[in-house]
């Protein structure tokens, strides 16, 4: 990533057809974590997340619901807003693509930009899958059906729709990726887009009739009869929020003159790596810099359901455990490139060890210690003696989160072990000055500690920094176990 240019990162747009789930979650804290990382280095970030509301499973749950459409997308985005905001994420932003006139221009605004030949009307026939909102062909369908989305019947459908020229610009994604101007991550992904894309680019159906949407969506330009398809138009949601529409200066910092990232999941990648590049292309438009795409968690080695009893709802995390817990399960122990599995037998074993036996118990030892001989840390200074030869910053930069927070667990240990090896609290009466040093080497370190977690654990992070200045112990255990 660029030390200096401003960085624009995003989460996806989740459907709001149902409430987040824990995925949704991993997402977000993924997301806030790079956004507070690069904010501590001095970047100017700009940190977008919101909902897709113009899918046509929203509408089939609204009219399930008898709901008005308006009514139930608006609802709907206050629970993922929320969630945000429970998991303590700082966001700049929060669009809605249903019912937000930025949002409305600003798609209508990408599909004129688009090269004169690439959009065309045409008449088509095909299996379509509402689950995925994508028509799907053979090589897509396994079983009759969409992988993806199994048990649910493929639509046939036929109709006039605009169309896309995907394939006009099959060189040129291979080139942007192969160069690495748009970067994927991790490796496994590039490679299946570059297959994907090898394979031969299909055109893209870029419009439904308004009657089979009915009449829910963006209207395409100079079309009465149609709306846009909803990735058309919910993959422009990333610039809409800049202010892309009426050309802002936000949209020129953040977008045209600043690195961009997306953090999507692995079943949008295509989406994101394809469609919306090609798009930008057509329109003229700056490509996205990185797409870091991230796997599933399943739990018990199954994809989370509610048959079969497996969900883990991100709000029973919180509820149990605190957001900062939820935020340290989800930031160390859920890969950021490949698929996890967690129970809510493993969540209980990992907090009870990495937390309330791990880092709260040090933090209550270590200030117990300091103010029961007054010794205070006067001076802070950056020591990192447990790991010399890893690279946080470029860990973090290769979007490691993982690996950070194994480092920053094996400094705890570490300080753990010193600790019981030093003895300073036997050693205070008989080689005060030693003590004194010992201790005065542990809070620094604890101090190290709480810099490197301001990223992940903020709250958790700014409260060992003020219980260290202010020479305080927790008056509660920072995790309490959980028997």
């Amino acid at each position: 990533m660029s030390p200096k240019k401003p960085l624009f990162i995003s989460t996806a747009i989740p459907y709001v057809n149902a409430k987040p789930h824990l995925g949704h979650a991993l997402e977000f804290v993924e997301t806030d974590i790079i956004a507070r990382y690069n904010r501590l280095l001095g970047k100017e970030v700009f940190f977008l997340s919101g909902t897709d509301d113009n899918a046509s499973k929203n509408v089939e749950i609204a009219e399930a619901a008898g709901v008005p459409i308006k009514e139930f997308v608006s609802t709907q985005a206050e629970n993922f807003k929320k969630l945000l905001q429970d998991l303590g994420c700082e966001n700049n932003d929060f669009i809605q693509t249903g019912i937000e006139e930025r949002h409305i221009k600003g798609a209508q605004k990408l599909w004129n930009l688009c090269k004169k030949g690439d959009i065309e009307l045409r008449k088509y026939k095909g299996l379509y899958c509402v689950g995925c909102e994508e028509f799907k062909t053979d090589k897509d369908i396994v079983n009759n059906e969409c992988p993806l989305h199994p048990g649910r019947i493929l639509q046939e459908i036929e109709e006039e729709n605009y169309f896309f020229k995907l394939k006009n610009y099959e060189k040129e994604l291979l080139d942007l990726i192969e160069s690495n101007k748009l970067k994927i991550v991790p490796e496994t992904r590039r490679n299946e887009i570059l297959s994907f894309i090898k394979g031969g680019l299909n055109d893209l159906s870029i419009s439904r009739s308004k009657e089979r949407v009915k009449n829910w969506g963006i209207p395409v330009p100079n079309d009465d009869t149609q709306m846009m398809y909803v990735w058309f138009d919910a993959l422009s949601n990333y610039i809409n929020a800049l202010g892309f529409a009426e050309n802002s200066e936000k949209f020129q910092k953040f977008w045209e003159n600043g690195e961009s990232i997306h953090v999507v999941g692995k079943d949008i990648s295509r989406f994101h790596a394809v469609y919306w590049p090609a798009m930008l292309m057509s329109a003229g438009i700056k490509t996205p810099d990185i797409i870091l795409v991230h796997g599933f968690i399943t739990s018990g080695g199954q994809k989370m359901s509610k048959s079969i009893g497996n969900v883990i709802d991100p709000y029973d995390l919180i509820n149990e455990y605190g957001a900062e817990a939820a935020r340290y399960i989800l930031a160390r122990h859920v890969s950021v490139f490949e698929d996890s599995d967690l129970t809510k037998e493993s969540i209980k074993e990992y907090y009870n060890a990495g937390l309330a036996n791990g880092l709260g118990n040090l933090v209550s030892r270590i200030m117990k210690m300091a103010t029961v001989f007054g010794i205070k840390l006067d001076k802070y200074t950056k020591l990192n003696v447990a790991g010399p030869d890893f690279s946080f910053d470029e860990s973090m930069n290769s979007f490691e989160i993982n690996s950070v927070m194994n480092f920053i667990w094996t400094r705890i240990a570490y300080l753990d072990g010193y600790i019981q090896v030093e003895e300073p609290f036997k050693k205070i009466k008989i080689k005060p000055e030693e003590a004194k040093n010992n201790l005065i080497f542990i809070l620094n370190e604890l101090r190290d500690i709480a810099e490197n977690l301001l990223p992940f654990l903020p709250n958790t992070a700014k409260n060992i920094i003020y219980l260290i200045e202010s020479n305080k112990s927790p008056e509660t255990p920072l995790f309490p176990r959980k028997d």
